[in-house]
């Protein structure tokens, strides 16, 4: 792309915001917010294994799962740069167990909820990891912040990305007017518009889904792998790479659908409603595609608590709806039986 050609974030959020007359600029300062995080965080992931912040922290987090040394920088810093904007209330995040308040902010518009580092435990043997960063707005700011208020379904969002640390650093996000996709210049430590109006294939050619769980699948996801792997589907290419960001960003520039269902040990799978399946199905419609958690869309679930747990089948539109034809089947041999 030639330099006169180069748009930044920075310059892409004004003019978003200039087409919108009664923005108020709120929502671009967090955004900045945000920019300015993922570059603190992409900075030190790419000085992992060079100073002390590889491995385990000693603490676990709200799910009992060890905490990496990076995990805990990470959040602390898209915390500390939020609350700094002056425009968010409240601050959710994988990583603690209840809300953070924001000091002196009780009464701004803004939610925010953040899986400050998907896919760290990667980190050590240098697989790609990613940020995940989903808005709401409040229901009514003028009330003191509670913990409902951030209890809201992924079509309430008023915007969702996430920040892609792989062999180039990528933010794409949302606000529900198309996809778009920025690539940091290391040169300019700018972001730079790279992948503009992103549309996913409707029919893709690849399925990601850890195959260790095949026995602990439903019958109707063994049937939708049964199906990828079989000639009639062409077979599908198997890619499962173990950090969902990179899966789903893949399958989101290529076509492909991206599983995670839930398992006879741990019926609602394991990710996180409000931390992960919201703000990639948010992106994965707005790009063309679909999500649903087997029985219904993704985004119309209403979470019951902060750390809700989802089964999440995402991707190509074509791809899911395939996925939910063999479950529903499936379901409805056994209700016949």
């Amino acid at each position: 792309m030639p330099q006169s050609e180069i748009t930044t974030l920075e310059q892409f959020i004004v003019d978003q915001q200039a087409l919108h007359a009664q923005a108020d600029g709120s929502l671009s300062r967090i955004f900045r917010a945000i920019e300015l995080a993922a570059k603190i965080v992409n900075r030190d992931v790419r000085k992992a294994g060079l100073i002390d912040i590889l491995g385990e922290d000693g603490s676990v987090n709200t799910h009992g799962e060890d905490q990496q040394k990076l995990d805990v920088l990470a959040n602390n810093i898209f915390i500390s740069a939020l609350s700094r904007t002056g425009e968010v209330s409240m601050i959710i995040s994988e990583e603690n167990e209840g809300v953070v308040y924001v000091e002196g902010c009780d009464h701004e518009k803004y939610i925010v909820a953040i899986d400050p580092l998907d896919g760290s435990s990667n980190i050590d043997v240098n697989v790609s990891i990613g940020s995940i960063f989903s808005v709401y707005k409040r229901q009514n700011a003028e009330q003191s912040p509670n913990m409902q208020e951030c209890l809201q379904s992924g079509n309430e969002q008023v915007a969702a990305g996430y920040v892609f640390y792989g062999s180039s650093t990528m933010l794409v996000y949302t606000t529900g007017q198309g996809v778009n996709g920025f690539t940091l210049d290391d040169a300019l430590q700018e972001f730079c518009l790279s992948h503009p109006n992103i549309k996913t294939p409707s029919k893709g050619k690849i399925f990601s889904v850890n195959e260790g769980n095949y026995n602990d699948f439903s019958e109707g996801v063994k049937s939708y792998i049964d199906y990828c792997k079989s000639k009639e589907a062409g077979p599908y290419k198997a890619r499962y790479i173990g950090s969902m960001i990179a899966d789903f960003h893949r399958n989101l520039l290529k076509g492909g659908v991206f599983l995670y269902p839930g398992t006879m040990s741990s019926p609602n799978g394991k990710l996180r409603l409000m931390y992960e399946c919201n703000p990639m199905a948010f992106l994965a419609e707005q790009a063309g595609g679909k999500a649903t958690n087997g029985e219904g869309s993704i985004m119309e679930l209403q979470p019951k608590e902060l750390h809700q747990r989802c089964p999440l089948f995402i991707g190509s539109a074509h791809m899911v709806d395939m996925a939910m034809q063999y479950i529903s089947e499936e379901e409805t041999v056994v209700v016949n039986r």
